[in-house]
């Protein structure tokens, strides 16, 4: 299954193609897009709200498409020496991770930048790039053994800070919106923690869990940073809140979860690490327990029809909808409407309730995500070769309906060009 979650809207694949999806009502979810010309898709990953999808097939695990899927147009395709684990995208960059290399290009041209050699083993393509508009930072593995987490900036071509954040091999990251922030999780799954991007300093650990390992395989900021929420192989999900301590004296401190916070805070300078370390995590804010367990998922959060919601997305091809109480938490309810066991949908249904899932193909499970060459023609190591094929004419894609103008500056204006048989718009 791969899922994709995206500005309120959903892209899934499945073994017939991929379907995209809008997530702004919660009494259905509409089918924007599909489409079967490219089976057993396991990567779709979609530019915001925008007409640019991406897509890797098993079929061609070593090719990345690239759509206008509005126009029904094939913009380019490029070939890898290996096969794509991971494609990430926002504004300014497109990142394709293989197993042991990434590679960054340029998303107005698709002129490849950089190539990132020999890194560590990822079999996973763990990679998180940031959204905000303003800078791309791309955090990867920086050990196959331990959790190191290498920030690197894809505007600028350098790297940022190698953060110590786990003992164990990682297994989950994810950037905040304004990518101040970045969220880790590690292979054991007991402990999430925050850092502050791009200093790289730990601001937040939250314990999942002390009785068992699960494999953490999603963590989400909501849109204004202040919760996170995790999914996991087990059948609960939990959102927490980002709280700093407020100054003595203040409203922050007259609360007693404020008052024991920084008791212990102040504590943990006389206890051994370990001690200190344990006294400084949060348990949840809220949670959901799912109807099954030992399935991957996918989970965000966002604001729909003016609250607060928690999607989660499961391999089996189903959409769940929670209403979150932003004030006390708690468990988190099913929202009005929304069948207890949820439902699945069928090829012919286009606009299902929100808590089924986007497609179901009778002949298998779904994939969703709620992103060089020698003159001879031959791949080195670390290589792409050039197996791209630019649409014959112009495409445009300044349009402001699919392509929602950039926040600050005069930013709009920089991405507004026209693409010809050589480059991509700037987006």
């Amino acid at each position: 299954m791969c899922e994709n979650f995206s500005q309120k809207s959903l892209a899934l694949g499945t073994k017939t193609g991929y379907k995209l999806f809008s997530l702004t009502m919660v009494e259905k979810l509409d089918c924007i897009h599909e489409s079967a010309e490219t089976p057993d898709v396991y990567i779709v990953e979609r530019l915001f709200s925008s007409s640019l999808v991406v897509v890797v097939s098993t079929t061609m695990p070593q090719r990345m498409n690239i759509y206008h899927f509005k126009k029904g147009t094939e913009i380019c395709n490029y070939s890898y020496p290996n096969n794509i684990l991971a494609v990430k995208l926002n504004r300014q960059r497109l990142v394709v991770c293989l197993e042991e290399s990434i590679y960054i290009h340029n998303i107005k041209d698709m002129k490849l930048l950089k190539t990132l050699l020999n890194t560590p083993s990822n079999p996973s393509g763990l990679c998180a790039l940031s959204i905000n508009h303003s800078n791309s930072y791309l955090a990867y593995p920086g050990s196959a053994t331990i959790g190191e987490i290498i920030v690197y900036d894809a505007n600028s071509l350098s790297t940022v800070t190698m953060i110590p954040a786990h003992d164990s091999p990682l297994a989950a990251l994810t950037f905040n919106s304004s990518a101040t922030k970045l969220a880790s999780a590690s292979e054991r799954g007991t402990v999430i923690r925050v850092f502050s991007i791009p200093e790289g300093q730990r601001l937040f650990e939250f314990r999942r869990g002390m009785k068992r390992y699960v494999n953490i395989s999603s963590l989400s900021f909501s849109h204004e940073g202040q919760f996170l929420c995790a999914s996991s192989n087990t059948e609960t999900v939990h959102i927490f809140k980002l709280e700093q301590m407020g100054p003595s004296g203040g409203d922050d401190a007259a609360s007693w979860t404020a008052y024991v916070g920084k008791m212990f805070s102040a504590a943990s300078s006389y206890f051994p690490a370990q001690v200190s370390g344990m006294m400084s995590q949060d348990r949840a804010f809220a949670t959901v327990h799912l109807l099954t367990s030992g399935q991957k998922n996918v989970c965000t959060l966002a604001m729909i029809q003016k609250l607060p919601r928690l999607l989660v997305a499961t391999a089996d091809g189903q959409l769940f909808i929670y209403n979150i109480d932003p004030l006390d938490g708690g468990e988190c309810m099913l929202g009005e409407g929304t069948e207890s066991e949820g439902s699945e949908v069928t090829e012919t249904q286009t606009c299902p309730s929100y808590a089924a899932t986007a497609a179901l193909p009778a002949s298998g499970p779904v994939t969703a995500t709620l992103t060089g060459y020698s003159e001879d023609g031959g791949a080195k190591k670390g290589e792409v070769i050039p197996e791209h094929e630019f649409a014959a004419g112009p495409v445009c894609l300044d349009d402001e309906n699919e392509f929602p103008p950039v926040r600050g500056g005069n930013a709009q204006q920089r991405y507004r060009q026209t693409l010809n048989q050589s480059s991509l718009q700037r987006l």
